[in-house]
């Protein structure tokens, strides 16, 4: 992976200050923080972030794809392809959650791994700070340098909360992400997956 895709290094969180922040944004907001319903807020904010939202940042590729499982040297069209994985992540400009599904594929090169692996890397970047372009082409390349594929694609389908609630409220809009890598770059095979896909290229 190239430095400028690389997803910047982080520290572990620091729960006290993130509390303390939490409760000054409410404040600064012209909230009561006497009120009962506000009181434990700035916790539970602070859990919510660090241990599910930003988790992705103390994980790595290479740990989750660790475990592998030898094959015979595959063709460029024996693809493996796993659809309709959810995911959620936060979007860096407004900090708003987007959510939808997640399709896989690879060209395996002397390994595979249990499908499991697959949604739990598109994890590892999704609990992370990142734009849905950003994040189909982190899991394409980490698919094509950590798993040694000959060719990898990612495609992400999602409903964004920054379209949907703000600005133009753009209600019913689904937006839609594609990274491809390797072999899978080739038209005659990305057409082939977006057929198993059901879709049109």
């Amino acid at each position: 992976m190239s430095a400028a895709r690389r997803p910047p290094k982080s520290k572990r969180p620091d729960r006290a200050a993130m509390q303390r922040a939490v409760h000054d944004f409410l404040v600064a907001a012209g909230l009561d923080l006497t009120d009962p319903n506000l009181a434990q807020t700035p916790e539970r904010v602070t859990e919510a972030w660090a241990d599910e939202f930003l988790d992705g940042y103390l994980k790595s590729p290479a740990e989750v794809l660790a475990e592998r499982f030898p094959v015979s040297k595959a063709s460029e069209r024996e693809v493996v392809v796993v659809t309709d994985l959810w995911f959620r992540s936060m979007c860096p400009h407004h900090l708003l959650p987007y959510s939808g599904r997640a399709h896989l594929a690879y060209v395996p090169g002397d390994d595979v791994v249990g499908f499991g692996r697959l949604a739990t890397l598109v994890d590892v970047f999704a609990h992370r700070l990142v734009l849905q372009e950003e994040l189909a082409r982190q899991v394409a390349t980490a698919l094509m340098t950590e798993l040694g594929s000959r060719g990898a694609a990612c495609v992400l389908e999602a409903e964004q909360t920054c379209l949907r609630l703000r600005g133009g409220e753009q209600c019913d809009a689904v937006t839609h992400a594609e990274a491809y890598e390797g072999v899978l770059k080739e038209p005659g095979l990305r057409a082939e997956l977006w057929a198993r896909l059901g879709r049109r290229a």
